[in-house]
């Protein structure tokens, strides 16, 4: 039986996702955990790469907020920044394929045991109410009138989930939460400024996996977007992100069918890219 991997943040570095797809065992299948694109030197090739083995069913691509940051800029909605790598895909003759594809992957997946998202998860939602929001946010992706949403998509607010929220406001907090969130309240409140540590949220703010009533807890999560954390194993919580386009690494760790994690779970890392920016 084929082995399935996860796999943290790319971001645009396509040789070392070229390198760590050649030391995965043959006909294994793979998890990309989002933040496909941008900052790294190539996100046009990257993203042709990973199209081209979806569609060879081999792999799957959870989007992150640099993958969403991509569509919002193409469609006019928001302007490029100064770290940004993304105009080599503005300009490319294949860019409308390209995103496409791009908007029509998935927000999270799950078989029942193990999640798979780009930052987190919400403390309300256990693993069906995940998915059920994770796929409001792709049909609203996949529509025609998707720019609609994307024009919408932005804002801190509302940063406290509730069942009774409607239209772009819930789509909006159910994004930040699969996209964004890194701190909350126990009670479930979002704060998204800080980007370090355990330690370095405001006051009454923990990381979202460490609040003590999360729904989830009974399943195996993977999740990239928190780099600072390097490769974290908490309980049944996995961090992949381990700064591959920082001079990190770029890391895949194996994904058990059964849903019960080990210490026997294979690792493989390769190097990431040597940005010149980084301190």
């Amino acid at each position: 039986m084929s082995k399935i991997y996860a796999v943290g943040d790319i971001q645009g570095c396509a040789p070392s996702l070229k390198a760590l797809v050649k030391k995965l065992p043959a006909k294994s299948k793979v998890i990309f955990l989002g933040d496909l694109v941008n900052r790294g030197p190539d996100s046009l090739d990257t993203l042709r790469y990973l199209k081209r083995l979806q569609e060879e069913q081999r792999i799957e691509c959870i989007l992150g907020n640099h993958d969403l940051h991509l569509l919002a800029v193409d469609a006019g909605i928001r302007m490029t920044k100064g770290l940004d790598t993304l105009r080599p895909i503005l300009d490319a003759p294949d860019k409308a394929d390209l995103i496409h594809w791009l908007r029509h992957r998935p927000m999270a997946l799950s078989n029942g045991k193990v999640l798979t998202v780009h930052a987190g998860v919400l403390p309300q939602w256990d693993l069906q109410q995940t998915i059920e929001c994770a796929q409001e946010v792709e049909k609203a992706l996949r529509k025609k009138s998707y720019k609609d949403f994307l024009a919408n998509m932005y804002g801190n607010t509302p940063n406290k989930w509730s069942n009774s929220l409607k239209g772009y406001d819930r789509l909006r907090i159910i994004t930040n939460a699969l996209t964004r969130i890194r701190f909350c309240t126990p009670a479930g409140m979002m704060e998204f400024e800080s980007k370090e540590g355990f330690g370095d949220g405001p006051k009454g703010y923990i990381p979202w996996f460490k609040v003590p009533k999360r729904k989830t807890k009974g399943a195996l999560i993977y999740f990239g977007h928190w780099s600072t954390l390097g490769l974290l194993r908490q309980g049944n919580v996995i961090g992949l992100d381990t700064g591959c386009v920082w001079g990190g690494k770029l890391t895949a760790m194996e994904i058990p069918e059964s849903g019960k994690t080990s210490k026997a779970l294979e690792i493989i890392q390769v190097p990431g890219y040597d940005h010149p920016l980084r301190m």
